[in-house]
This record gives structure tokens, sequence and C-alpha cells, in this order.
């Protein structure tokens, strides 16, 4: 699929999302006019039946798997069955209809967590199930790497690399998820330092130590990097691929470049008795730059968009 023409059918799975949305802003800035979208009450992803009834009838020949269950540290503790069960469902109905239903690309999107917790850095594909993932998100890894294998069977067993997995480090972006319940760490940050700067607080007291290091991909360059990689389709592909960076930042550093963004003047502190997570989580992504793409977006930059788009769309809040 060297070219993919404004009118081919794509299937974006997890439209309302972080990285679906994205897709679709960059899908209606390019002018593609086949894109199509489903909410959540129109069509239950974890629903095997009506997942390919929907592939039968609409016939996508592009899926975009970016639909899932996910959260931060509190949501993956306090729900470790839900995330295991729905995105397991998501995937398999997914996976399944799309194979069954002559979907030529499907491309999954993994996560970085799937790989070991004290994986050499930066982190290589080939480091995959070398060791157990963290254990504060261990059922949404095991999920991810049941698709990533889910994946690697449909193209072992039927040939070819029509199923593709990418593995984003973590996205952030415009309407990302800023509920402090639910959020990642840097749409966290957003949140509580805007609340308390609203608030006219003189401190914020974050999680765990600071320490740990982070590499963080703007949306917008998940898609382009996905984008890059369906036309370009490789044979290498029949691998999973890493998108990243390739810098990271520690918890600390990026609290304060967080403030400065939003105009918090306080103090920042942090409270070692929460947990921290993995120490470090930096992909190694030169196999992707080595295909000739590199994400464009530095990080100051992506915050500022980011906040200038919670600050502008109060239904995030």
């Amino acid at each position: 699929m060297q070219q993919l023409p404004k009118d081919t059918p794509i299937f974006v799975a997890g439209h309302k999302g972080l990285i679906g949305s994205a897709f679709v802003r960059r899908f209606a800035k390019e002018g593609f006019t086949n894109v199509l979208t489903e909410p959540r009450e129109a069509l239950d992803l974890t629903d095997q039946s009506a997942v390919l009834k929907y592939f039968q009838l609409k016939r996508p020949k592009v899926v975009l798997l970016c639909a899932a269950r996910v959260g931060g540290i509190v949501e993956n503790r306090d729900h470790p069955a839900e995330f295991i069960t729905e995105n397991l469902g998501i995937q398999l109905s997914v996976m399944k209809a799309a194979y069954e239903s002559g979907v030529e690309k499907l491309l999954f999107f993994g996560s970085s967590c799937m790989y070991p917790r004290e994986c050499l850095q930066p982190m290589e594909e080939a480091s995959l199930f070398s060791g157990r993932p963290e254990d504060t998100s261990l059922p949404y890894a095991v999920a991810k790497l049941a698709g990533l294998i889910t994946c690697l069977s449909y193209n072992t067993q039927y040939g070819g690399n029509r199923f593709m997995v990418a593995i984003p480090n973590n996205a952030y972006g415009p309407n990302d998820d800023f509920d402090p319940k639910s959020s990642h760490v840097l749409s966290a940050l957003i949140r509580k330092f805007h609340d308390a700067k609203t608030a006219q607080s003189d401190r914020v007291t974050l999680w765990g130590t600071g320490t740990p290091r982070r590499e963080f991909v703007h949306a917008d360059d998940i898609v382009d990097a996905s984008l890059f990689l369906l036309r370009e389709a490789p044979r290498e592909l029949q691998y999973p691929i890493n998108i990243g960076v390739g810098e990271d930042y520690s918890i600390r550093e990026l609290a304060s470049l967080v403030a400065d963004v939003v105009g918090f003047k306080g103090t920042i502190e942090f409270d070692a008795s929460h947990p921290d997570g993995s120490p470090r989580k930096l992909l190694d992504s030169s196999r992707l730059e080595k295909l000739g793409w590199k994400a464009n977006i530095e990080l100051k930059a992506g915050i500022q968009d980011t906040y200038k788009w919670f600050l502008n769309d109060r239904e995030a809040l």
C-alpha cells in the first residue's frame, strides 16, 4: 500500500480517544472522504458478532485499532479486571472481524508498558517478553502483549503483514484525559497545576519521588508515524516497531516544565509514600528512524498546544 487514496474506507476504532481523535483531525485536514467512526453506544467493540456485522456492512480496507481501556496508576490499581478483559475483548473482536472481512491493513497500538520493568534502556523491540512488566500496569500490559501475539499469529498463519503493531511511548496532546482519577502523568500534571493556579495555592504535592524518567510523544506525531508506516509497509513490519522521540525526562523535570507552561509559581513537593512505577521507559526508535521518520514536535511546544486545548475545551474537565 504505497499510497492511501482519499476515498479509502478507514475505520478508526476509538475515534474519541487521544490517538483516535488525532487521526480523525488529520484525515479531515487532508481531505479523506470515507473515514468510518462509531460511538460506543452504537457499536460495542467487545461484541464479536456486532463488530463482524459492522465490518461486513462497511467493508473497511484499513483499520486503526486505537480503542482501549486506559488510565494511570490509580485506575490500573483499582480496575485490573476491567483493564484486562475489556482490552482483550476489543482486540479479539476487531482483529477477528478484520481478518474475516478482508481488511487490507490493520494497525494495532501497543504500549511501552509491555516491556519488562527492568528492561535495558533504551528499550528495543527484541526485549519484549524478556521479563515481567511493571506490576502497577500488569493486566493492561498483558492484554497488549496478547494483542501483539494475535497480530503476529494472523500474519504467520495466513501470510503477509496485514496486521501491524506500533508501540508508541507515553502519548499526550489535545483530547487527552484530564480527569484526576484516570489520567496519565502529563495530563494529570496539567490539570493539577492549573487547578492550583486557579485556587491560588502556594504548593502542589505529587506522587512518588520524582526520579522515574519518561518519554512523551505528541499524538500528532504518532499519527504522522503511523501514516508513514501504512504507506511504506516495509517487510520488517511483520514485527512490532517503536514510536518515540529519543529523549526522556524525569518526573521532577516534567513537573517543572508543565508548571512553567501553566503559570504555576508555587512550590512543588513529592510524596515518596506513593508508588513511582517503572524507573525508566525510553524506547529505542532507531528502526523507525532508519526507515526515514522522526518526531517533529518538541515537548514544551507540545505541552503548550495541549494546555491551550485544555483551556479552550471545558468539556475536557
